[in-house]
């Protein structure tokens, strides 16, 4: 059995893929058509898309050599997965921040360059699985260019 706090976090998902719930919430899920298995379509400033994208940031920084931090700053798609947790699929944009490897500040703290021979910006596609009673986050793919 699940524990309540994951069904309410697929709920809200299920709610926020469907554009939120209608007079019968039980209805609505029952009927929104997603299915475990099935990809759908997430709005792409739904927090649990942003937290995703957010991890997908840290591991291109642990992968990376450069000596500065990279921060999501554009989620452009976003599709989510039921699958023995919830597994995300984003095609998001990250950036070069001012701040440096070193000390390992808080992303929510640091700025993109505004310096023109710093700036850099990558495209990127990530799957970033969720596994919310464990607490677990895993990127498997992560390709950016």
């Amino acid at each position: 059995m699940c524990p309540a706090w994951v069904l309410l976090t697929v709920c809200s998902l299920v709610l926020g893929t469907t554009g939120g719930p209608s007079q019968d919430s039980c209805s609505q899920v029952l009927h929104s058509g997603v299915k475990p298995g099935f990809p759908k379509t997430i709005k792409t400033d739904n927090p649990d898309v942003l937290r995703a994208a957010r991890h997908s940031a840290e591991r291109f920084n642990n992968c990376s050599n450069d000596v500065f931090l990279f921060k999501e700053s554009r989620v452009r798609r976003a599709l989510v997965q039921v699958v023995k947790g919830l597994k995300f699929m984003l095609d998001v944009d990250i950036g070069r921040t001012t701040c440096k490897k070193t000390g390992r500040p808080s992303l929510d703290d640091c700025d993109f360059q505004t310096n023109r021979t710093l700036q850099r910006a990558l495209s990127c596609y990530s799957e970033v699985w969720v596994v919310p009673w464990l607490q677990s986050f895993q990127v498997p793919i992560l390709r950016c260019h």
